[in-house]
């Protein structure tokens, strides 16, 4: 059964695999934990990561964000990332939400799938009238689980289609 569990501790070991498996930036989805230690994950990023979905002396452009993973029974699959609110610079940048699939697991239909479920999510967090992304224009993948998922093209510039979903 596929389903989305928030970022927690019970699942570190998995996390961690996820995260420090993932290239530093692949699609236009940065990660600065590539290859980082399991203990250096549990004891700094983990707890750090969980704070920034209620954050805590953080600087004025910082925009609260919550993470979840994907996973199908016991298989960790994917990465949603839903940003609560966006600043300006956020609206035609990075957008209200980042994922990504595992390599192995690309092409099965779990980035639709996903992006179903974490919008459901999306739409009870997000104070916009519309949830925002954005994807490469060389990421076609992305772009049509995103669009089966109900998302219009509401502009684009040299490298990224801007995407909307209605909440």
């Amino acid at each position: 059964m596929l389903e989305l569990r928030k970022m927690n501790m019970e699942d570190a070991k998995h996390q961690w695999e996820y995260v420090t498996a993932l290239p530093a930036d692949e699609n236009g989805l940065t990660n600065p934990y590539e290859g980082v230690s399991y203990q250096e994950y549990v004891d700094k990023v983990l707890p750090e990561l969980m704070m920034h979905e209620k954050p805590v002396n953080m600087p004025d452009w910082f925009v609260p964000e919550t993470y979840y993973y994907l996973w199908d029974g016991e298989v960790l699959v994917g990465e949603f990332r839903i940003r609560h609110y966006l600043t300006e610079a956020l609206k035609t940048g990075a957008g209200h939400i980042g994922y990504s699939i595992k390599r192995e697991y690309r092409g099965k239909g779990y980035g639709t799938k996903g992006m179903a479920l974490v919008l459901e999510l999306a739409r009870q967090i997000v104070p916009e009238e519309e949830i925002y992304l954005r994807v490469l224009k060389s990421n076609t993948p992305s772009f049509k689980a995103i669009c089966k998922n109900g998302a219009y093209v509401a502009g684009e510039d040299e490298s990224h289609f801007l995407l909307r979903v209605r909440k």
